[in-house]
């Protein structure tokens, strides 16, 4: 595969466990295949220089509620940080230096944003990918508690997380125990890509949606809904080889998907189309 430096850049980063996957590195990655020119290196050094003034301000004392009063403060009163909610579908809100630089994004930006400042300062955090929403929570034992820092770093309950899913998806939405489970850093990164991906699509710019699921795949390569996405878009331009595989790999991870008939009709269709 002929892939750009920043897309070699990306897929050396995913390639190591979770654990040891940096995710603003990986997340500028991204970027920069939108932004040739990104500094990777200036933005890692901002966020050092964010985690230490943040530092500063922590309290002598530092209980774990007062810490995260203190980082709000700093992240949201002094430096400005919220969630834009009046431009919530600008690709600008996934690439991680404009959110920097614009101190706005989407939820799942700022808790990248959030979970790096905490790393830097030795207080465990982990993403908590919601339906329709993203959070943070601390991975100590005895906190139950979750920080939403699309909305100024409100501080939440599971019940909190209820009335949030409710307020997204109707009064009849309930919250699943599974909804509130912390996430890998590839499924992270992977749910960045595919906003972008719903963003570039709804905007008919195929090539960017294309490459926003590429880099799914490269991380996560059984990741059935992309394969199926692919195929699809691969189908829709005429390339019909690359659109059969793709295709028939999501077939073979979702036999029993509710779009199986029309996929294997597709599929079907295309064979004809090669047989004459």
């Amino acid at each position: 595969m002929d892939f750009s430096l920043a897309r070699q850049r990306f897929y050396q980063a995913v390639q190591q466990s979770d654990d040891h996957i940096d995710l603003a590195e990986a997340a500028l990655y991204i970027a920069q295949e939108n932004y040739p020119e990104l500094d990777v290196q200036a933005y890692l050094n901002a966020l050092d220089t964010m985690a230490a003034e943040a530092r500063e301000r922590l309290p002598q004392n530092p209980y774990p509620l007062k810490t995260l009063q203190a980082i709000n403060h700093y992240l949201f009163d002094d430096l400005g940080f919220y969630g834009n909610a009046d431009d919530y579908y600008d690709p600008r809100n996934s690439f991680l230096n404009d959110v920097i630089d614009r101190r706005t994004g989407i939820p799942i930006t700022l808790c990248l944003i959030y979970l790096e400042i905490t790393k830097r300062l030795d207080f465990p955090m982990a993403g908590v990918g919601m339906p329709g929403h993203f959070l943070v929570r601390p991975t100590l034992d005895d906190m139950a508690i979750f920080v939403d820092p699309f909305n100024q770093g409100e501080i939440l309950f599971a019940e909190d997380c209820q009335e949030r899913l409710q307020q997204i998806y109707g009064s009849r939405a309930k919250l699943q125990p599974q909804h509130l489970n912390v996430v890998t850093a590839k499924m992270l990164l992977a749910r960045m890509l595919a906003n972008l991906k719903v963003i570039y699509l709804q905007q008919r710019d195929i090539p960017k949606a294309l490459a926003a699921i590429d880099r799914i795949l490269l991380m996560l390569p059984k990741a059935a809904v992309e394969l199926r996405d692919r195929g699809l878009i691969y189908y829709q331009l005429g390339r019909l080889v690359e659109a059969q595989h793709n295709l028939e790999l999501y077939l073979c991870e979702r036999p029993d998907a509710n779009d199986a008939y029309e996929i294997r009709h597709i599929i079907q269709q295309i064979e004809r189309v090669q047989g004459e």
